[in-house]
Parts: structure tokens; sequence; C-alpha cells
């Protein structure tokens, strides 16, 4: 889980809301293994309150297994801005994506619709990835997830 979907759960107004409470049900029902990085953990922890201390508490509760940015998610993610996938501006973004390729994981859910979760990054991830020798990421909205698609 990207950091965007922490955020969503919070948010009612937003596009997917409902969704997002759907799979942290579904999380807490055993259906789904969840992941996150520590570099979630650290924009969470950057979050202004009160929907700082919100969203670790579903840290807390739900308790996704922690991935490590490693050299190698470094390495991954810089290809990524090089390439033109994502801005060097936003690393973290290419870092999320890097992690959950680097540990194969099955997706990356985000709501990030600016870097993550659009068409160019999908396809590009999956080509640089492949030429890594790593398997494409897919990259996907709680919906999708839910949906089993």
């Amino acid at each position: 889980m990207e950091t965007t979907v922490f955020n969503y759960y919070f948010d009612e107004d937003r596009p997917g809301h409902e969704y997002v409470l759907r799979l942290f049900e579904a999380i807490r029902a055993g259906e789904f293994e969840v992941y996150t990085s520590d570099l979630v953990l650290e924009e969470l922890e950057n979050a202004q309150e009160p929907k700082r201390s919100k969203m670790l508490s579903l840290i807390e509760y739900y308790r996704p297994k922690p991935l490590e940015n490693s050299s190698e998610t470094q390495r991954l993610g810089q290809l990524y801005i090089e390439k033109g996938v994502i801005p060097a501006s936003h690393i973290f973004d290419s870092l999320h994506i890097a992690i959950a390729s680097v540990y194969e994981l099955d997706c990356i859910v985000s709501y990030n619709f600016h870097h993550i979760n659009r068409n160019k990054t999908r396809i590009m991830t999956a080509s640089i990835n492949r030429e890594e020798g790593y398997s494409g990421i897919m990259i996907v909205t709680a919906k999708e997830v839910l949906n089993h698609e």
C-alpha cells in the first residue's frame, strides 16, 4: 500500500473512499496480505495533525508488513526517473513502485493519479522492470483489488 491509500481512508469526499474502507475490512478478515514501506511510514509521520495520528493508527491496527528501501530499490527507482517515468522531484513515488517491484509483490495499491497510477507509469515501469529482470508490477486501486481485476 502506498501513502495515498491511508489518506483516502479518512477522506470521505474522494471517489473511491468506500472501496478503501472495504479493502481494509477485507484485510482485517484475512483476505489479503498487506505490505507497506518504510518510506510510507516516513510520509505518514510527516503528515499534518490530526490526520497524521489517524493514519498512523491504521498502521498500528492493521500492521502491514514493512518493506525496506534498499540500494537495489533506490537503483531501480532512479532508473524510473532517468527514463522519464516519474519526475525527479517525486523520488518517493518512484521508490514506492521500485520497492513493490524488487520485493515481487502482486500489486501496488495507489490513489496517486499524478505519477503512480496512470497508463504511462504502468507501461514504462513494466518495460524497465523486464529489462532489469523484474516482473511488471500491477498498479491498482482498492476497487480493482476487491474485484480481483
